[in-house]
């Protein structure tokens, strides 16, 4: 038997459960999915419903009179109205909303010799029975203690099944069960949706009740509703297993068969949606499997999939000891997994009665990147996940590890998927800008601010967790390096993000540190490296380890036309006074320099020749632009003038000069 590390299970019960009074003959558990609570009631409610729901607000504890067997018990939303059924024919209401009556008050369907199947609130004070003749929509008014009907459609209904996500109703109807009609609610509104057909594997003669509700599950995948139908395996067409058979149920148009998702085994399955991941469960191998309708691209009408990962266990999950018997030492008990007692409801909650939890099922990512080989796969498969950065930025750096004697087309492939995602979401942000500074209009109200999910993974992120880390690596070729850096950037490039100067600092870095300056003196001259005022600080900083670098900034700088200030004060620094005033002169800036930063400048070298050529050459400018050489005071030249009289004497000042 292959024993399996705890890292490699990837699907796990949720660390803090909602726990409740187990099922017994005294307690009867009842769930709604809508608000997810669960109802405790013991006695009839006699001896108290306590409700346990995902935090708090929705927890509540109460006493009813016992006026018999509860069969359905539900709150509305926001714990206003709790709704009870004891009998066929009638729902019971309780005011939960401050200053109302805590009194309770009844309605029976309006449908003679109708039976109700049940009932689902719809919103805080609208419910919808429904019955084996047809649904009955309603309005409460608690301040009246009465019901309002809104609506009622007569069909024949053999069970029903409700998406509280969607407000959509699913109804069985026909005598085989399989014409599925659907009703979507809302603000006090019901709609008659376009009603399909669950293609059974064999008609049975005569006909019967083939559908059952247990074969049926509603929920959102990608944002879109889903009926899942588990088409169980059948002697008559010789399939080699059980299948899940997605219908595609928009608001508008026909429902459509877009999905088939193989299981290649029979036995008993149940379905939960996690993360926008179809998990079905096989109770006799207790095992999970988990398919993902997007990770390949739509070929057909109907697309079949096989599972993305091999079928493991759910984590196993260990319930401490409770009750006065405990003792602190004792041991948690092991939680029997894939119990036929455990309920299973949507999205991804399952429940055990029988031992008083609710879990939610969740995924784990870490233990994926082992079972699913394909780079290229497992990143399609990863971007689409909740809580997926950590683990794709760890994908990467262990990529860049294993892929050295691999190809660098798997790296570019990763860099690629990585990149299409991130400009999306900057295009994204960049069209909502643009819509709210054109101001309030009917376009720009359809502009939502664009969510920035975790598979949003940007330059920051890549060079703070993956390439920094990867250049410092020991053991790795210098050449593999560069090459992985110049991937990335290609790979920005192709998507039109613009590249941020600290990458090219990475890769001018990484090349002296191996004294590959031939390439970088390459990469400058064809502009592999885009020119940037950082990066021609960083070529500067260069010139004592490679003596060219200086040239090659000032080239850079002189490209970017919006840099001249920062040249001349390159040239200044280096002594290169005449060099300065002759660039100054080369962009027409030279009636608007400081005379005194160059005459400083000047006096610094030593050079009195070089200091009395400047001198003149100002001095001409004051006579062209004003016809006197003397110097403003605002120039705050005075001490060089002396200079200059001491130097050269006081006659030199009125000789005409030239530079």
């Amino acid at each position: 038997m292959l024993l399996i590390m705890n890292e490699e299970y990837y699907l796990e019960l949720c660390e803090n459960p909602v726990q409740f009074e187990h099922a017994s003959s005294v307690n009867n558990v009842f769930f709604d999915e809508a608000n997810k609570q669960v109802f405790a009631v013991r006695s009839g409610g006699a001896t108290g419903v306590v409700v346990k729901g995902p935090d708090d607000k929705s927890s509540v504890a109460f006493r009813m009179d016992d006026k018999g067997e509860v069969k359905c018990i539900k709150f509305s939303l926001g714990n206003k109205i709790l709704a009870v059924q004891r009998t066929p024919k009638s729902v019971d209401f309780i005011n939960f909303i401050p200053d109302f009556p805590h009194i309770e008050f009844s309605h029976e369907c309006k449908t003679k010799n109708a039976s109700v199947l049940g009932f689902c609130w719809t919103n805080w004070n609208e419910i919808v029975f429904i019955t084996d003749q047809g649904i009955e929509f309603y309005q409460v008014l608690p301040d009246k203690r009465t019901l309002k009907l809104l609506k009622s459609q007569s069909i024949n209904v053999n069970w029903y099944m409700y998406c509280p996500e969607t407000a959509v109703l699913l109804l069985s109807t026909t005598v085989q069960g399989n014409v599925l009609q659907p009703f979507a609610f809302k603000s006090g509104t019901m709609s008659k949706m376009s009603k399909f057909e669950i293609e059974l594997p064999a008609v049975p003669k005569p006909a019967k009740l083939s559908l059952s509700e247990r074969d049926i599950a509603v929920a959102t995948i990608y944002g879109e509703l889903y009926v899942m139908y588990l088409k169980h395996h059948s002697r008559t067409t010789n399939s080699p297993g059980a299948e899940v058979v997605l219908y595609h149920l928009p608001r508008e148009g026909a429902c459509k068969k877009t999905h088939v998702l193989k299981l290649n085994t029979t036995g008993k399955f149940a379905l939960n949606v996690v993360d926008n991941l179809v998990v079905v469960h096989h109770q006799s191998s207790q095992t999970s499997i988990i398919f993902d309708i997007k990770l390949q691209e739509p070929d057909c009408p109907v697309n079949v999939h096989q599972p993305v990962l091999p079928a493991l266990s759910i984590h196993p999950y260990k319930i401490p000891r409770t009750g006065p018997a405990a003792a602190p030492s004792q041991a948690p008990v092991a939680c029997e997994l894939y119990s036929s007692t455990w309920s299973v409801f949507q999205p991804d909650i399952i429940i055990s009665a029988s031992e008083g939890y609710l879990w939610y099922l969740t995924v784990k990512l870490q233990p994926t990147l082992n079972l699913l080989q394909d780079k290229g796969k497992l990143m399609d498969f990863l971007l689409r996940r909740r809580d997926c950065k950590m683990v794709i930025l760890s994908v990467c750096s262990q990529m860049l590890v294993s892929e050295e004697k691999g190809s660098l087309s798997v790296v570019a492939t990763v860099f690629d998927k990585l990149n299409q995602v991130y400009k999306e979401y900057l295009e994204a942000e960049q069209s909502y800008t643009v819509a709210m500074e054109s101001g309030p209009s009917r376009s720009s109200a359809s502009h939502k601010k664009p969510l920035r999910t975790q598979a949003v993974v940007d330059q920051s992120d890549m060079y703070t967790h993956v390439l920094s880390a990867f250049t410092e690596r020991k053991g790795v070729s210098h050449k593999f390096v560069i090459a992985v850096l110049m991937e990335y950037i290609r790979s920005l490039n192709q998507y039109q993000i613009t590249v941020q100067h600290y990458l090219y600092e990475l890769v001018i870095k990484t090349l002296v540190h191996h004294n590959l300056f031939y390439m970088l003196h390459q990469f400058l001259q064809y502009h592999v490296l885009s020119d940037s005022k950082p990066l021609a600080c960083l070529l500067l900083s260069l010139e004592s380890t490679y003596p060219p670098a200086h040239q090659l900034s000032l080239d850079m700088l002189k490209r970017l036309s919006t840099a001249n200030d920062e040249i001349v004060e390159v040239l200044l620094s280096k002594q290169q006074v005449l060099g300065a005033l002759r660039f100054v002169r080369s962009v027409g800036g030279h009636d608007n320099v400081s005379a005194r930063k160059f005459l400083d400048a000047a006096r610094q070298t030593s050079d009195s020749m070089l200091f009395y050529t400047i001198f003149r050459f100002f001095e001409q400018r004051n006579h062209r632009l004003r016809g006197n050489p003397g110097f403003n005071p605002g120039e705050h030249c005075e001490e060089h003038v002396a200079h200059f009289k001491q130097t050269f004497g006081e006659l030199a000042l009125m000789k005409p000069a030239a530079v």
